[in-house]
């Protein structure tokens, strides 16, 4: 004879299965080893391991995403040769073997006219739509009218028709930076030397051999959530940005901790990555990380976490009451109110006088 399940077990798993299947997808509760730092420590990281206050981990390297917003220095910005000089720009000019009391060797604009003032013991000289290599000659040939033997050097100091590229750019919708007429750039999803390497050779089809430094001024693409269930008055959703080491202290102070509707119960909903594993759930234990000083569960935040903050179930069936009594009130006020009125009317059908 064939023993089955007690019904006790059967009616059970049934309430529980029902309970699950709302939830869908793949869920794993993860209850964190009470020695885990220990363990990681020692051997590496364990499988299924989660950083917490005291055994964080760095995040890989930083990969751009809209909307970010990246500081882009140009460190140097020449045109490619042949320049042709054009006025406004800035010329340096060091000349060797002239008057004692009357040296070249400075920084020169060109003026509006197209000429560079080397002095008033030399004059002016037109340069406007030379090369720097006929600028150097028609400044020698120029200046043996005056020096006897005269060694000239002329460099581009600084082009004015070069646009400089400095400051905040904002990574656009499209994954791309607006370096104004130098067009635009792909930087979605490249780390930060990508990135830079990216922009320089875009560059490199107008500048010799440009160098731009790449940093972040806001990181806007890599955040967290925090869910505060509302007691049955709206759930509030806050949206923060991860730098690095937020824990869930961290994230519940930013937002000034708990409220009047809360409960104690926390947890983090940790996105798996696109088709690897199971969603992760962390509970979080209030009141050994707040009263106490176990770091257990005070998680680190990872980018995509939502930190969950359940409601308190108290206010929640007291709102829930509200909300089915008030309609009845309102009606029966009504109806109240409409049979005073009926009575007063039949009491008294000529109308109350109020004076004599």
């Amino acid at each position: 004879m064939m023993l089955g399940k007690p019904r006790g077990t059967t009616v059970g798993l049934l309430a529980l299965a029902l309970l699950l299947a709302p939830l869908g997808g793949c869920q794993s509760v993860v209850t964190p080893h009470p020695h885990t730092a220990t363990i990681a420590a020692q051997s590496g990281r364990v499988q299924g391991f989660v950083p917490t206050e005291k055994d964080m981990v760095t995040h890989p390297p930083y990969r751009v995403e809209a909307p970010d917003i990246l500081l882009v220095d140009a460190i140097k910005i020449v045109p490619k040769p042949p320049h042709r000089i054009q006025p406004l720009d800035t010329l340096q000019i060091l000349v060797v073997g002239t008057l004692p009391d009357q040296p070249i060797a400075a920084f020169f604009p060109v003026d509006p006219s197209g000429m560079v003032d080397l002095g008033p013991a030399y004059g002016k000289i037109s340069v406007a739509g030379k090369t720097i290599e006929e600028a150097t000659e028609a400044i020698d040939t120029f200046l043996r009218k005056i020096l006897t033997q005269p060694q000239v050097s002329v460099t581009l100091a600084q082009a004015a028709g070069v646009q400089q590229i400095a400051g905040q750019h904002l990574v656009g919708p499209d994954g791309t930076v607006n370096l104004g007429t130098y067009g635009s750039v792909y930087v979605a999803g490249l780390t930060l030397w990508d990135a830079k390497l990216a922009i320089e050779e875009h560059l490199s089809a107008e500048l010799q051999d440009p160098e731009v430094a790449v940093d972040v001024f806001a990181y806007n693409s890599k955040v967290f959530y925090i869910i505060t269930e509302g007691g049955g008055f709206g759930d509030q959703v806050v949206r923060l940005p991860v730098t690095g080491n937020e824990t869930v202290l961290d994230a519940l102070a930013q937002i000034g901790g708990l409220n009047r509707v809360s409960s104690t119960k926390i947890w983090i909903a940790r996105p798996a990555p696109s088709g690897v594993g199971c969603d992760q759930i962390l509970p979080v234990s209030w009141e050994d990380i707040t009263r106490g000083a176990a770091t257990s569960t005070n998680y680190q935040i990872l980018p995509g976490d939502r930190v969950f903050i359940q409601e308190d179930r108290l206010i929640a069936t007291d709102s829930l009451l509200a909300k089915i009594i008030a309609p009845f009130e309102r009606v029966f006020g009504f109806l109240l109110l409409s049979s005073q009125t009926v009575q007063t009317m039949n009491r008294f059908p000529q109308g109350i006088r109020t004076g004599f």
